[in-house]
């Protein structure tokens, strides 16, 4: 099987997406307000897609199931690593699974959480290496638990030859991994490919790659398949390049880009880490998602997960459903369904009537004189779109900017659980100044709890906590806390951060 040439994959003319995309320059994507933009088939199936819908990635949960170990290309940032529970990246597994065990673990998990509404193949390979594994578990969940939608994630090197598969088992949400579209810099992400029952290296498997990537697009876009790219930033490498990777893949009909930051610790033993290569910083990774917008709406809700993740983004409930303990579950299918079906109805109907709300409601202009700058502000969530979660208890805050042109999400950060205990939070020195580091450019946080250490100390770093907005809904409670800091005057000033470094 011969691959298209990259000069006539990149050579066709770029025009608008298909008219079955229901998108329009900026419009595609997550945001409650954007959904109003939708046509009725994609936006039901995006509306209970946690990956593809910032809204409903608050709401339902999704599973990655390990049944894909091989590769057929090596990326210089991936180190696949099985029997692995410490670390949460993509490539990484706690246990590789077979077809059948993948199919129980998916229906135990499904009625265990019926906010589950997506299963996945990720990996830790690539799914289309492994095409007889994914394939299988496809067609027997498609009999077993119609009701969830069925997603893959793939590089893109043999999507060609298995697009109508995909569109066969209806799998209509996959992610291809494209980092570049010039052979140069794939040749310096790329060491090599396997095609053809060959190893192809530099340029040329780049070329082959890429090549591949495109034309994969282009046929599942002409099947209605939904498609959302993901992206790695490699300061240095690709990062201005990917500004035109956004702007070709938008206009060959992709429905989400997802730039997403390397993780170039060098523990992780990839070949960017043991060699130095940083990762992005979080104001280079949103300059660049920023400028990238123009051409597609973003995915910034991303949390890299691993190829065997369980649960809500943000959180991993894997080690519930280890294969010992599903065995002793008994599972009534039909009933398990019927609980999924019924509750998404429920929350959908819900996220609906607010979405109605919000357009019925009158436009309230904020008159802020130019004064009110922007506040970036950090929020302890556990889900459900609340603030609702102790600082202490946090293993992610949300990342959000007030203004007065409104709010927006800026994306997640990781940091180390710091409590120890449901009401007192443990002497965590080093834990808790890594996460103050890590919210260093914020000037607020809001939790529902928070102990009078982390307190202390947050306010010492110019970082402001605060608790006033328990069970408030985020983007409310982020603007009443930009509200009331305008009231008060304090954005007349800079952000105390600035204010250290003058």
């Amino acid at each position: 099987m011969s691959a298209p040439s990259l000069s006539q994959i990149l050579g066709t003319p770029l025009s608008a997406p298909p008219a079955h995309s229901g998108c329009s320059a900026g419009s595609c994507g997550s945001k409650p307000s954007q959904m109003a933009g939708l046509t009725a088939d994609i936006h039901k199936k995006v509306q209970d897609h946690p990956c593809y819908s910032e809204e409903a990635h608050h709401h339902f949960a999704r599973m990655h199931v390990a049944v894909a170990p091989a590769c057929n290309i090596q990326c210089n940032y991936c180190n696949r690593k099985y029997d692995c529970s410490n670390e949460s990246r993509p490539g990484v597994v706690s246990e590789v699974l077979s077809p059948a065990q993948a199919i129980k673990k998916t229906l135990a998990v499904a009625a265990a959480i019926p906010q589950m509404s997506v299963l996945g193949i990720a990996g830790p390979g690539d799914a289309l290496a492994n095409p007889a594994r994914t394939f299988e578990v496809f067609r027997e969940l498609q009999q077993r638990a119609p009701d969830i939608k069925l997603c893959l994630s793939t590089n893109g090197l043999m999507l060609p030859q298995y697009v109508d598969q995909i569109a066969a088992a209806n799998v209509d949400h996959v992610t291809i991994t494209i980092n570049c579209i010039d052979p140069d810099v794939g040749a310096q992400i790329y060491p090599w490919i396997f095609w053809e029952h060959r190893r192809v290296t530099g340029r040329e498997a780049a070329e082959i790659l890429i090549a591949q990537q495109q034309k994969g697009l282009e046929m599942l876009v002409a099947r209605g398949i939904l498609v959302k790219v993901n992206s790695v930033m490699i300061p240095g490498i690709n990062d201005e390049h990917l500004k035109e990777v956004s702007r070709v893949v938008r206009a060959k009909g992709a429905f989400l880009h997802n730039v997403m930051p390397l993780i170039s610790e060098a523990e992780h033993g990839t070949h960017f880490g043991l060699s130095g290569q940083r990762g992005p910083t979080p104001a280079e990774l949103q300059a660049l998602q920023d400028a990238c917008a123009g051409d597609m709406n973003m995915m910034r809700h991303c949390r890299q997960c691993r190829a065997d993740a369980v649960g809500m983004l943000g959180e991993d409930r894997g080690a519930e459903f280890t294969l010992d303990k599903i065995e002793a579950m008994e599972i009534d299918e039909v009933a398990a369904m019927a609980r999924r079906v019924a509750l998404r109805a429920s929350i959908n109907a819900e996220l609906e009537a607010k979405r109605a709300a919000r357009q019925a409601a009158p436009v309230v202009q904020i008159k802020a004189p130019s004064r009110g700058r922007p506040v970036q502000m950090a929020v302890a969530s556990s889900g459900q779109d609340l603030v609702n979660q102790h600082f202490g208890h946090a293993r992610e805050f949300l990342i959000y900017e007030a203004s007065s042109a409104g709010v927006r999400f800026l994306g997640s950060r990781r940091a180390a659980q710091y409590c120890g205990g449901e009401s007192e939070c443990g002497e965590a020195e080093n834990t808790l100044a890594r996460t103050i580091a890590t919210l260093a450019d914020c000037e607020v946080v809001l939790c529902s709890r928070i102990g009078f250490e982390p307190w202390s100390k947050l306010e010492a770093a110019g970082i402001q906590p605060n608790g006033e907005h328990a069970m408030e809904g985020i983007e409310a409670a982020v603007m009443s806390v930009w509200q009331e800091m305008l009231a008060a005057g304090k954005l007349e000033r800079a952000p105390f951060a600035e204010q250290m470094r003058a």
